[in-house]
C-alpha cells in the first residue's frame, strides 16, 4: 500500500532540497530522519518534518506500522517566486527572486519476512 502526503510552499528553492532527498530514497523513515538529523541543513529539518508528517498519516488514518514504512519517493517541485526588488546606483532596481518549493513524499509498506 503507498501513502502521499504534499507539503507546499517551502520557503527554500527546489535545487537546495534534491540535493539532500535523492538520499534518502529507498530508507525507511527512521533510517532517513537519522540520517537527516546529521545533514546540518535548513533542508534537513524540512524534510524531517516531512517525512513525520507523512508516517503520522499512516499510523493514524490508515492503521500502519510505522516501523513498516520505507520511502519510496521523493518528488521536488517548483512553488510561485515572491518578487522583490533591491535598490541600486543611478535610481534602478534588481528583482530578487524569493523562490518556494513543494515536496511530495510516498512511503509504502514493507513486509518484513517471518
Amino acid at each position: 500500500m503507498e501513502i502521499a502526503s504534499y507539503i507546499k510552499y517551502l520557503r527554500i528553492s527546489s535545487k537546495k532540497l534534491k540535493t539532500i532527498a535523492r538520499e534518502i530514497v529507498g530508507l525507511t523513515s527512521k533510517e532517513a530522519i537519522n540520517r537527516l538529523l546529521f545533514s546540518g541543513k535548513k533542508s534537513g529539518k524540512l524534510l524531517i518534518k516531512a517525512i513525520n508528517t507523512v508516517v503520522a498519516d499512516a499510523s493514524n488514518n490508515l492503521k500502519l506500522d510505522k516501523d513498516h514504512l520505507k520511502i519510496k519517493k521523493i518528488e521536488i517541485l517548483k512553488g510561485p517566486s515572491f518578487k522583490r526588488w533591491q535598490a541600486v546606483s543611478r535610481g534602478m532596481a534588481h528583482q530578487i527572486k524569493k523562490r518556494t518549493s513543494h515536496i511530495k513524499i510516498v512511503l509504502e509498506e514493507v513486509k518484513l519476512p517471518k
